[in-house]
């Protein structure tokens, strides 16, 4: 189940019908992100399988899951600002409980990223769902 943040999303994508206006929307989640601190950009966090440069540093506080991450393309730092909207707040058993893919599909994603950014998609979910299972 998404959360209410990710509900949002949803939401506003159905608002927007033309996928550049979509595209663009993804773009500016991104831009509203804090940039992730360089201390935490190491090699502990980097994302294999993204075609860009990819850093996520999840936590669990308090019983609930929280990342952040940053990226040097424009697109994918919005899709982890979704996948944030995704998963953050959630317990770590709600985290994999979240079927990511399905979720990102009411978006339309699949049909709209490349193979690159769709593999690079799938490696953030399946870190995320690391932190979660651990």
């Amino acid at each position: 189940m998404a959360t209410a943040a990710f509900e949002e999303i949803v939401g506003d994508f159905e608002f927007l019908e033309d996928w550049e206006d979509r595209y663009r929307y993804v773009i500016e989640q991104g831009k509203a992100m804090a940039p992730l601190d360089d201390a935490l950009k190491v090699p502990a966090t980097k994302v294999d399988g993204c075609a860009s440069q990819v850093w996520l540093h999840a936590v669990v506080e308090d019983g609930q899951l929280y990342f952040d991450g940053d990226s040097d393309a424009m697109i994918v730092k919005g899709l982890i600002a979704i996948l944030r909207r995704l998963y953050n707040g959630l317990e770590p058993k709600a985290v994999l409980a979240v079927d990511a893919r399905a979720e990102m599909a009411r978006l339309g994603l699949n049909d709209h990223l490349s193979a690159q950014r769709s593999n690079g998609l799938r490696a953030m979910i399946e870190r995320v769902r690391s932190v979660a299972a651990t």
